[in-house]
């Protein structure tokens, strides 16, 4: 049996369970979106951006809450749990208090959604509609996201190409090949994440039942696959001055090239689960740098030439 840990303070308890580390997967690709729509189209929408962030992050922390007692409940999160810690494994709130606190997250992301849909109209409500449906479905539901192997296409779609292209859809009215790619490059390494982090629970997450494409795939074709999705990232988010020469400023995403080749070293070295521990930092430090770049990049050439 499991010995129970100390347990914190209340709000620490429930900062811990948001898992904050996580979050800028869903800041990253508002903050691209915002960016990119106001360079194609001149006109900063704060307003936007920020009911975007709420929904995001709301989604997010909604997503986590209920994969933290999901995960409890089927037996994935067991006493031998190699990750982060799960506040509903530690013992230090029960399953069904997480999932309260899940509703209320999405709660406050349709709220926040519900300005999004009176800027964007039908678009923005499908977009909203199944991003709720889809955190929702990520640990729940007969056939829940998180014990497949369809993680990595989920990731891509909804922290990347949707959350980009709704962005560029809420400043410019359409959505352009560019917000294509940046998109690409964002749920590319958003993946990337989520394939280190079950590559470091394959075992465990095996014999707990889940069929994760790193438990599908032998350790040779998961490097072959984490290396596509970084190069993959990076070279779409290169890719965005094809499309726009006025994006030029794209290209400062070069500087993190370093960055780049020692996360992927990292990753292929990796054994322990501290290394993957490491690695799931350094990738994570990755997308944000790529981002960083190419969203100065685009600032600087917009504002100045």
């Amino acid at each position: 049996m499991q010995e129970m840990r100390p347990r914190p303070s209340w709000p620490v308890v429930w900062i811990l369970a948001t898992r904050p580390h996580t979050l800028p997967l869903s800041i990253s690709p508002v903050i691209a979106g915002s960016i990119l729509g106001w360079a194609e189209t001149a006109s900063l929408r704060l307003d936007i951006t920020l009911a975007a962030l709420v929904s995001a992050v709301a989604i997010q922390i909604g997503t986590n809450l209920h994969n933290d007692a999901a995960d409890s409940r089927n037996g994935t999160d067991r006493a031998d749990r190699k990750g982060p810690l799960r506040v509903v494994q530690a013992g230090w709130v029960s399953a069904a208090t997480v999932e309260r606190g899940a509703h209320v997250a999405f709660v406050l992301a349709l709220l926040a959604g519900l300005y999004l849909i009176a800027q964007g109209g039908v678009p923005i409500f499908l977009v909203g509609l199944a991003s709720l449906l889809a955190g929702y479905a990520y640990s729940a539901g007969p056939w829940p996201i998180s014990r497949g192997p369809w993680g990595e296409v989920f990731v891509t779609l909804f922290f990347g190409l949707i959350a980009v292209g709704g962005m560029d859809y809420l400043y410019s009215g359409t959505v352009s090949v560019a917000a294509g790619l940046l998109g690409l490059a964002i749920g590319l390494t958003a993946a990337a994440v989520l394939l280190v982090n079950n590559t470091r629970d394959r075992d465990g997450d095996a014999v707990a039942g889940r069929r994760t494409l790193a438990i599908l795939l032998h350790r040779p074709a998961i490097n072959r696959f984490y290396t596509a999705l970084m190069i993959g990232a990076f070279v779409s988010a290169l890719a965005l001055p094809l499309t726009n020469p006025g994006l030029i400023g794209a290209l400062a995403g070069l500087a993190c090239l370093p960055v780049l080749r020692s996360t992927l070293r990292t990753f292929l070295d990796a054994r322990a689960p501290e290394t993957f521990n490491g690695c799931l930092r350094l990738t994570a430090r990755f997308q944000i740098l790529l981002v960083a770049a190419v969203g100065l990049g685009l600032i600087v050439t917009r504002a100045f030439f």
